[in-house]
């Protein structure tokens, strides 16, 4: 049940980038598809989260907790270099479009650094994507095209997080009912 509700933040941080990302330059139809289409992901796992939920039994004995202390760490550092990114970019005068490429960083290395506390090598698979569409948005917010931040720091990010977490929830629910 702990993943799933991984998976459900997951979803939901991911529809987020969608939702607030999906703008201009991309068209009005695209842009509502995008949110559209982000949003009923999110919702899919949302019930696919609600259905572990009612069909999941306690377990017996001591179980590892996800949220745990090395969790906190990790969180507790995404946060400093969170919100601490964001003042200096600031300060340096950067674009506000190199906000949401800063925070797709942040969020990448944040699950690159749960892999070894979760001890699932498959969660840093996102986290290196994300990092990646948050240099490449570090990289394009200091061109002419950085009106595309947000696509590529936003909504491709979101939609990796969507897509792994619907992914994942799906094996998840497949190998219970198997």
């Amino acid at each position: 049940m702990q993943r799933m509700t991984g998976l459900l933040v997951g979803a939901i941080f991911g529809a987020v980038f969608v939702v607030v990302n999906a703008q201009s330059p991309l068209n009005a139809v695209t842009v509502n598809f995008l949110r559209v289409a982000a949003c009923l992901g999110a919702a899919g796992v949302v019930a696919m989260w609600f259905a572990t939920a009612r069909k999941e039994k306690p377990a017996a004995g001591p179980r590892r907790n996800m949220f745990g202390r090395g969790y906190l760490i990790v969180v507790a550092a995404e946060a400093v270099l969170l919100f601490g990114g964001l003042r200096v970019l600031a300060a340096w005068g950067r674009p506000e479009q190199t906000n949401v490429a800063w925070v797709a960083f942040v969020v990448g290395v944040h699950f690159i650094a749960l892999a070894p506390v979760w001890k699932d090598r498959g969660i840093a698979v996102p986290g290196v994507v994300l990092t990646l569409l948050g240099v490449a948005g570090l990289v394009l917010a200091s061109t002419a095209a950085v009106a595309w931040v947000p696509f590529v720091s936003g909504v491709l990010s979101g939609l990796v997080l969507l897509t792994g977490a619907a992914t994942f929830g799906r094996r998840a629910m497949t190998a219970r009912t198997a």
